[in-house]
């Protein structure tokens, strides 16, 4: 037997906020998505003036992030990216079609060494669609180590 961990509305929200607010501070419109370890939506926020395509994107980072266990960009950096012909993993984002990404901007959610979610950001290039994923990272860690209230 093991012990399961599952991310709630108020713990998703904590990182959407602090995805928001980093994009704010940085002056992008993000779409920002949290989704639990089976890669389903918690929460999903499109700030106003972000693009209408983001939505999808940001689903589709969060999926990636959560079902692949680990950060979209990853699969654009050695030894297994970048995913081009030659490469490990070329193809890779045709399966799971229209779900699966290998953009930047999908982080995993790491819980006790478990991935109990993930989330998804899209709107700004790769660096700022990072530096919100930090931002919300930072604030994930914070809940599970009790300095954020729910």
């Amino acid at each position: 037997m093991q012990t399961i961990h599952r991310l709630t509305l108020d713990d998703a929200l904590v990182v959407l906020r602090a995805a928001e607010a980093e994009a704010e501070r940085i002056g992008v419109r993000q779409t920002i998505c949290v989704a639990d370890d089976g890669a389903h939506p918690i929460a999903l926020h499109r700030m106003t003036g972000a693009r209408l395509t983001g939505v999808e994107i940001a689903i589709a980072k969060a999926f990636t992030a959560a079902g692949h266990q680990r950060a979209t960009h990853l699969f654009n950096e050695p030894p297994n990216g970048p995913a081009l012909p030659g490469n490990e993993a070329f193809g890779i984002q045709h399966m799971h079609t229209g779900r699966f990404t290998v953009f930047v901007g999908g982080f995993p959610l790491v819980y006790d060494g478990q991935v109990v979610g993930a989330v998804g950001i899209s709107g700004g290039n790769g660096e700022q669609d990072k530096a919100v994923g930090a931002a919300a990272l930072a604030a994930f860690e914070e809940l599970v180590a009790g300095a954020v209230p729910a």
